[in-house]
């Protein structure tokens, strides 16, 4: 196999990132516009990350500019596939001991919207979005995110369609809703071998999809949020209808302390305590818990109502809480992402340059675990050297003067 043609090396350390990227792209105008790209995505900047600010030029007026059209045909036209460069990025962190998942960590389900306007850009619709907190016209992307303590990155992402943009609605054979992407997405991070211990969404996801995965999910152990409120089925008057209406009935005697510890040192104090309703209880296949600040007021903004089918034994109500609460890495993906890496600044509109331009964000994320761990181990190799033992001299040994021997020794001066 022939080797690459050699690409101008990106700028400071970045390069040694980028450099494993180039079995991803067959040309050496592509490895060279995703370098220029992964480094605008990273440098601050003043203005949006669209192509003309990724390429250092003035918007509208060199909108024409050599280096921005050789970034469109990038995005937009160029072979090269954004799936292979997702799995690539996870490759690598998963490749990096300081990064790799680890089972104590979870697979969190999400979503995030943002405005867009018109309707000429694929996937824009009037639809929720979550950061805006309203229905409004905008993209949605289904995400799949993998935490722990120490260390959260974006995995795969899907463009979500909403269904007015089909000629049969929801009823056409192409519309997928959003749990079903998160069910393929789950599908692409147990391809890709990534370990975790639960499968983490919210309400929406959870009050959507339940327990139901694809069959070669079904071994994936799940912890969902819930809406409080919302009826899980028929039942007697006098029982519970909801998680809340069960969790006001606990008594407070069956509540049991838990401390949070989060990862800037503080300390929470919480309860949680196990739910008996319909099909759910401690001994059941599906354990729903709850877990709240306060035990007796059950604040709406500091309450979660989770099912589980993670047995008492593999995770105690501490575990699930610890687990549930890793789920807070995502948003702070999501903001990281959007105001720092231009998620949501691309000024293109086909469905195949939206893709890329999310891998490559998700890319420069993964740079910033990956350069840390990097640096960290080459620190580590160089203190290592430095405070290692000098080696031990060999005794140097003289060489007798043969001629001196032979000589008789000269008469000392008086």
């Amino acid at each position: 196999m022939s080797s690459y043609r050699p690409c101008p090396p990106a700028p400071g350390p970045l390069e040694a990132y980028a450099v494993q990227f180039d079995s991803v792209f067959n040309r050496l105008s592509q490895r060279q516009s995703f370098r220029t790209y992964l480094a605008g995505l990273l440098l601050p900047r003043d203005r949006p990350k669209t192509l003309t600010a990724i390429a250092g030029a003035e918007p509208w007026i060199q909108a024409q500019n050599p280096k921005v059209q050789q970034l469109q045909f990038f995005l937009s036209e160029s072979v090269w596939d954004a799936s292979a460069l997702a799995n690539r990025t996870v490759e690598l962190l998963m490749n990096e001991p300081a990064t790799a998942p680890t089972a104590d960590g979870v697979l969190v389900l999400d979503d995030t919207g943002d405005r867009k306007k018109g309707s000429a850009t694929d996937h824009v619709g009037r639809q929720y979005l979550c950061s805006v907190g309203k229905v409004d016209n905008g993209i949605v992307g289904v995400t799949t995110l993998w935490a722990n303590e120490q260390h959260y990155y974006p995995l795969h992402v899907l463009p979500y369609t909403p269904a007015d943009r089909f000629e049969e609605g929801k009823e056409d054979p192409a519309f997928r809703t959003k749990p079903q992407l998160a069910l393929t997405l789950i599908e692409s991070a147990l391809a890709a071998g990534v370990a975790f211990k639960a499968i983490v969404a919210d309400a929406f996801y959870g009050d959507h999809i339940g327990l139901r995965v694809s069959s070669r999910s079904v071994a994936c152990r799940m912890l969902l949020s819930h809406s409080g409120q919302k009826s899980q089925g028929w039942a007697r008057a006098e029982l519970a209808h909801s998680f809340k209406d069960a969790a006001e009935d606990t008594s407070l005697r069956d509540w049991h302390a838990i401390t949070r510890q989060f990862r800037d040192g503080h300390r929470e104090r919480w309860w949680a305590t196990e739910l008996t309703l319909f099909g759910y209880g401690p001994n059941k296949p599906v354990r729903a818990i709850c877990a709240t600040t306060d035990r007796r007021t059950l604040p709406e903004k500091a309450t979660w109502y989770l099912t589980t089918n993670l047995t008492g034994e593999q995770a105690s109500l501490a575990e699930v809480v610890r687990l549930y609460g890793l789920r807070i890495w995502v948003e702070e993906s999501h903001k990281r992402m959007k105001d720092e890496l231009g998620w949501a600044d691309f000024m293109v509109r086909s469905d195949r340059a939206i893709r890329r331009h999310w891998a490559l964000v998700c890319c420069a994320f993964a740079f910033c675990w990956w350069h840390e761990a990097y640096s960290a181990r080459v620190v580590d190799a160089s203190t290592e050297m430095l405070s290692a033992p000098p080696p031990e001299k060999a005794p140097i040994r003289r060489k007798k003067n043969p001629a001196a021997a032979r000589s008789p020794g000269l008469p000392t001066l008086a």
